[in-house]
């Protein structure tokens, strides 16, 4: 069984305990990511709630998620056009090896 780290954080003036997985530090940094994400909207004056502040930080931060998972895809995919074009031009006995490793 994996130990659990403990961590105390703020968010939006809030103090949190959060058992995690992840090292505190970790947890620690995630947390002030969301919290400068909450005040970022807090402070844009569209929203003084700190709920509906959380939940339109929320999408911000999903949309960044889904952003940069598009971004490793498109990569990967660019990866592996890259990979096949230098297999084309490797001489025929190492496009084989080349495959495998």
């Amino acid at each position: 069984m994996t130990k659990k780290s403990v961590a105390r954080v703020t968010i939006v003036g809030e103090e949190y305990t959060i058992r995690s997985d992840a090292t505190a530090e970790h947890t620690e940094a995630v947390a002030a990511y969301v919290d400068r994400a909450i005040r970022r909207v807090l402070d844009s004056g569209m929203v003084v709630e700190s709920q509906r502040a959380a939940i339109l930080a929320a999408l911000e931060i999903t949309d960044e998620l889904f952003q940069a998972r598009a971004a490793r895809r498109d990569l990967a995919e660019a990866m592996r056009g890259l990979s096949a074009d230098v297999r084309r031009l490797l001489p025929p006995s190492k496009r084989e090896s080349g495959a495998r490793g």
